[in-house]
């Protein structure tokens, strides 16, 4: 009772003042036991902000996005493979399920569509510029499962945010209807919140707003409200900076060990806040699932097995995690923009912040952190890296460059919805902090932060105006940051090259080539024999140059432009050169064990141990020497000789490349190569390939699944023959002709892909198509179809070389990668490979005309599967045949190795056969990369 008067008389004390000065949204919201659902009675005065007339009012209805899989946020998750969502149940499903609403008193219609994200309410007459309305909310909210985004129903709590109905902030700025995606998207912003909550015995509650009295909150947002409701009564801390006093509350358990330490270092991350931006909160709430989204990336432990091998000490990575949560969080909360366009601007100088504190508090820390240090019987095997060298400071524009290489990268104005999940980390946050961070040291960092300061102030209530905020930083930066407009609005490509240098008069004129029509200042260092440095800025021209640079340390050793990542540049191998001595004006020559992040001073070549295994070569020990690091080069080389234990002799394989990465264009990238090889496909048997070939990888979108290409081939290939195959006229050299469309899409839930070739030679032409669909029915319970086709234009040949296979392949390319190429008996022949018809009963015969087939996969119980297949196929001078088989599929290494237990077939009962032993088919594939492929589907 006492709660209730409390709150009344707070109510009339400050409604008349908040009311005359904002948007205001007072809500009474009775939670039921099981936290499931929520009755509301909420009340709005809304006021016309624009300029123009309003003829309706839009709520947003963002629990609408839960309701089933039609929603954008459903699309989302699928994007993100979060499979929660697609295999939830009903109940744990979100719905608004009854409103009801008055307008100044006047009950209004309901709308006739409660599932929709937006409600609009039409009003009997405009309202005016300045003109107030109010609003009168009644409404049963089902809450979804937490499972899903983390906001929702969880065991014993319910986190609270985008369920109540709330006004859209930009509907005058922007029209389109506004869809929930759980990308932190602002949904309202700067009101006057009141929420009184009636929650379950036993319950607290916390919230980003101020806690007035138990269960009440109230205070102004710029951002949304968030509400915790748990049985549990989650820490908080109180902290005091110059007089003033910050709680943050948390979401989630400490353990006395993280408390301890959070006392120590919020205080210090708070000061360097309010000290570079101006802003200290008196308010902080952390949620468990923002925590886990926006602690600090790459600091993670690294575990191997039963192995742990920590890159930072605890207090580190306390200190770490949550200065990039807590600033996150208050850059979140205390500026208005809409996310959707402007997420650079949050982003950007989130990371500039978290840059500066780097820089500040672990200056000499290294990107790999500890980890080098760790030594195997006193050898420290990571420091032979380069990338033990590098500092944890460089780890933005390394991360940048990597995805550049990739041509992954989008440019920083790309709608946020749009962005791959790693290009919100590397493009949004790493790529604008890093720029935001160059223009910092350009015009000097306290002015910089005076600039923050002046106008985070000046706009602290209202949306802020990007075009408006590059404007004015340029004025304040003496126009060193108007490039920036420019690169924010394009993919990001600016690249300074050294070119050489000579001395005169005393002094060094250093010749650099800038490759953009922006702007760009750059940074020279020279540094001396005995490591003394000095820092030089230059301005550049609006135009493409190279122009000489003059700097006055005549006797430098060596010159670096933007050193350390500094500025995110498209490479960084021409930023550096030596002055003196023989590779003057050039780059020394450095090997390197196994692939590393590159060191732009050296033109580096990269060995690394090869061992592979044929029955005829028996293990290959091999070597490979490359150019190509961790980052993708455009001219590639890769030369891998092998020696061949079973016949005493050298084996190998080379090739070089060129990649064009066009920035902006249909493709996105275009290789052109030649490769060759010598390796033995039977006893004493070798075979020779050299082939030229180019592909064309289209343009994707980084959200999406699908892949699509074009490839063209010529191989020509020469075959040792034994006497016996001579007069059996056997193919010595043949020319093939290769044409290759591909269509890959890696979805979730429905993985599809189609394929189609143009095969040719001088006796021969053949086309082909597959397509493959595979669905899961149930959480990681799959079943697949293959669907294959085959048909000779001609076909003249001596054999059955270039037939279709029916259960075997006959890999006369080579590109199969089978252990017993000839083999005819044995175990390695029975190596199975899902090409051509695919039927996993050896059925001794080929297609040298046509053939159809069908192959079915069905997952039944842990790594047991079901298949079958069927099919026609037809050879010359005979009619069609009709084939079938079924049997056991045994996944012992998903995609890896996979045994198939024939069981019936058109040849009969299998396992009753003597010989059923020598039936049972298995696939033992090595690819690496198809694991890093799935790993990184979702991400980029």
């Amino acid at each position: 009772m006492l709660r209730e008067i409390f709150v009344a008389l707070w109510i009339l004390g400050n409604f008349a003042l908040v009311s005359a000065q904002r948007d205001s949204i007072y809500i009474k919201a009775t939670v039921s036991e099981d936290l499931k659902t929520i009755q509301v009675r909420q009340e709005i005065n809304f006021v016309n902000k624009s300029e123009t007339p309003m003829q309706d009012i839009r709520l947003l209805n963002w629990v609408a996005a839960y309701q089933n899989r039609g929603t954008a946020l459903y699309e989302r998750e699928i994007e993100d493979r979060n499979r929660e969502f697609h295999f939830a149940k009903p109940e744990e499903l979100g719905t608004l399920n009854s409103l009801m609403i008055s307008i100044d008193g006047k009950t209004s219609e309901e709308p006739k569509k409660l599932n929709s994200e937006n409600l609009y309410f039409s009003l009997s007459e405009p309202l005016l510029p300045g003109e107030r309305k109010k609003i009168e909310l009644q409404y049963e909210l089902k809450l979804p499962s937490a499972s899903f985004t983390g906001y929702g129903v969880a065991e014993d709590q319910v986190l609270l945010k985008y369920f109540f109905l709330t006004p859209d902030s930009f509907q005058n700025l922007h029209r389109e209807e506004k869809h929930f995606r759980d990308m932190e998207e602002t949904s309202s912003h700067s009101i006057f919140w009141t929420v009184n909550l009636d929650v379950p015995a036993n319950h607290y509650a916390k919230s980003n707003l101020q806690e007035i009295a138990p269960y009440y909150f109230r205070g102004f947002l710029k951002n949304d409200p968030e509400i915790l409701i748990s049985s549990r009564n989650y820490p908080k801390i109180n902290i005091g900076i110059d007089g003033k006093k910050t709680e943050v509350h948390f979401g989630y358990p400490l353990t006395q060990e993280e408390k301890e330490k959070l006392e120590f270092y919020l205080p210090r991350q708070l000061a360097f806040i309010q000290k570079n931006t101006g802003i200290l909160p008196e308010n902080i709430f952390i949620s468990e699932k923002f925590r886990k989204k926006e602690d600090f990336f790459g600091n993670d432990d690294i575990v191997l097995w039963k192995f742990r091998f920590p890159l930072f000490t605890p207090s580190e990575n306390i200190d770490l995690d949550y200065f990039s949560v807590i600033s996150q969080s208050i850059i979140n909360e205390n500026l208005i923009t809409y996310k959707e366009e402007d997420h650079w601007l949050k982003n950007g100088i989130k990371t500039y912040l978290e840059l500066d504190y780097l820089k500040t508090h672990y200056p000499e820390h290294k990107l790999l952190g500890m980890l080098p240090e760790a030594s195997i019987f006193g050898i420290q095997p990571l420091k032979i890296f380069h990338a033990s060298r590098l500092k944890l400071i460089e780890r933005y524009g390394i991360a940048y460059r990597y995805m550049m290489t990739e041509n992954l990268d989008q440019k920083i104005g790309e709608e946020f919805s749009d962005l791959s999940n790693f290009n919100e980390t590397v493009i949004s946050k790493f790529e604008t902090g890093s720029l935001f961070n160059f223009v910092a040291e350009k015009m000097g960092t306290e002015k910089f932060h005076d600039f923050l300061r002046q106008y985070f102030s000046e706009n602290s209530n209202r949306p802020i105006d990007t075009d408006d905020f590059l404007k004015q930083l340029a004025y304040s930066s003496n126009n060193s940051s108007a490039f920036l407009a420019n690169l924010i609005e394009k993919k990001h490509r600016v690249n300074f090259k050294i070119k050489n240098f000579m001395r005169h008069d005393g002094k060094l004129l250093v010749k650099v080539k800038k490759d953009t029509a922006d702007p760009v200042p750059f940074k020279l260092e020279t540094i001396s024999k005995d490591g003394q440095t000095n820092t030089h800025w230059f301005e550049t021209p609006p135009a493409p140059s190279e122009e000489y640079y003059e700097v006055p340390e005549s006797d430098a050793h060596k010159l670096v432009i933007n050193s350390g990542h500094f500025f995110p540049e498209s490479k960084f191998r021409d930023n550096y050169l030596y002055t003196k001595g023989f590779f003057s004006n050039t780059k020394k020559i450095r090997l390197k064990i196994l692939k590393d992040i590159p060191n732009p001073e050296y033109n580096e070549i990269y060995l690394e141990p090869r061992l592979k295994f044929n029955a005829y070569d028996n293990v290959l020990f091999g070597l490979n020497f490359r150019n190509e690091s961790l980052f993708r080069s455009k001219l590639a080389y890769s030369v891998t000789p092998y020696y061949s234990s079973g016949t005493g002799k050298l084996t190998g394989s080379a090739g070089t490349s060129y990649t064009f990465l066009p920035p902006e264009s249909f493709f996105r990238n275009i290789i052109l190569g030649v490769n060759g090889s010598y390796f033995h496909y039977d006893y004493h048997l070798a075979y020779q390939q050299y082939s030229a070939f180019t592909m064309f990888n289209f343009a994707k979108e980084p959200r999406s699944a699908i892949d699509r290409g074009i490839s063209f081939s010529y191989n020509y290939y020469f075959r040792d023959l034994t006497p016996q195959m001579i007069l059996e006229n056997e193919y010595q050299k043949y020319n093939l002709w290769n044409l290759n469309y591909r269509y890959v899409d890696n979805s979730l839930i429905h993985e599809k892909s189609f394929g189609t070739a143009f095969q040719m030679m001088e006796d021969f032409q053949k086309v082909s198509a597959e397509a493959f669909y595979r669905y899961e029915f149930a959480p990681h319970k799959k079943i697949s179809f293959r669907l294959f086709g085959g048909y000779f234009l001609s076909n003249n040949t001596r054999n059955d070389i270039f037939d279709f296979g029916i259960s075997k392949v006959s890999n006369y390319s080579f590109s199969y990668g089978l252990l017993g190429q000839s083999a005819t008996s044995g175990i390695l022949s029975q190596q199975f490979v899902l090409a051509d018809g695919g039927f996993k009963s050896l059925i001794d015969t080929t297609a040298n005309q046509w053939i159809g087939s069908l192959n079915v996969d069905s997952h039944v119980w842990k790594m047991f599967h079901v298949y079958a297949d069927a099919g026609m196929y037809k050879n010359k001078g005979s009619d069609p045949k009709f084939i079938w088989d079924s049997g056991v599929k045994v996944r012992i290494i998903p995609d890896f190795l996979e045994i198939y237990l024939p069981v019936y077939s058109t040849l009969g009962f299998e396992p009753s056969f003597k010989d059923y032993a020598s039936r049972i088919r298995f696939t033992l594939v090595m690819n690496l990369g198809a694991v890093v492929n799935t790993f990184r589907r979702g991400w980029y």
